[in-house]
């Protein structure tokens, strides 16, 4: 479904991304993991044409993701985004955030928009906040909301963005479950996280990015238990004793 060839980015003469390649099924969970500044969140943002790359070619069922082209409004309607953080629109009530999409995007009726809305609010658990504005609601409900948000749009893929980072710690664990109830659904997702028992039980495949390039890819077991590449080794250890 999403095809990422030989991705070359840089910030003028910096390169963040140096020749990236990979392929996503339709309905695979694909967990990117790696030190900070590795090109991790780049990589999402040129699937969803939010950056330009320099070389190579990203494309979302055979379609070609050019930002410069008009045809990129329609295939950010097929690939949502959540970022790290909720991006929520602070005026408007929980319901109003997650409508917001079908009705100017989607030019959905209000009426379908509101039902479809509160649907998603209830798959998220957050029913009885329709009416409740993102000041009154907690980071891990924040979140919540623009996971609603982006499922409201009924899109083929959505890519996560460390969406637990900015998370207090006793609050993760609602996000994450969320997630992993969506991906059980059936969801194609690509995942920048940091959390290594989501990607353990819910991803399909991880891949380790550093450098701008991807070190080891395989299934959860096999990168997260028994990695080949010693710098992959070496970032999982001190995720998990952070003190060595």
């Amino acid at each position: 479904m999403i095809t990422v060839q030989d991705i070359h980015k840089s910030y003028g003469t910096i390169e963040v991304i140096k020749g990236v390649s990979f392929d996503v099924q339709v309905g695979e969970v694909v967990c990117i993991i790696g030190p900070s500044g590795s090109g991790k969140s780049t990589i999402l943002r040129c699937i969803n044409g939010l950056e330009t790359y320099q070389k190579g070619e990203i494309r979302i069922d055979g379609d070609l993701v050019n930002p410069a082209d008009k045809s990129i409004i329609g295939l950010r309607q097929r690939v949502s985004m959540v970022f790290q953080r909720f991006n929520l629109f602070p005026h408007r009530t929980v319901l109003e955030n997650v409508m917001e999409g079908p009705v100017h995007v989607k030019h959905v009726r209000r009426s379908e928009a509101r039902e479809l809305a509160a649907e998603y609010l209830t798959k998220v658990g957050l029913e009885a906040k329709l009416d409740a504005y993102p000041e009154n609601l907690s980071g891990g409900q924040q979140q919540r909301v623009a996971i609603a948000r982006a499922l409201a749009m009924q899109p083929e893929a959505i890519l996560f963005d460390e969406p637990t980072s900015a998370l207090d710690p006793e609050l993760v664990g609602e996000v994450l479950k969320v997630m992993r109830d969506v991906a059980l659904e059936g969801m194609t997702m690509v995942v920048v996280t940091h959390e290594m028992g989501f990607a353990r039980e819910v991803a399909d495949r991880v891949l380790f990015l550093e450098g701008g390039r991807i070190v080891e890819q395989g299934p959860p077991e096999e990168i997260l238990r028994a990695p080949k590449e010693v710098r992959t080794q070496d970032f999982l250890r001190r995720v998990i004793n952070p003190l060595e």
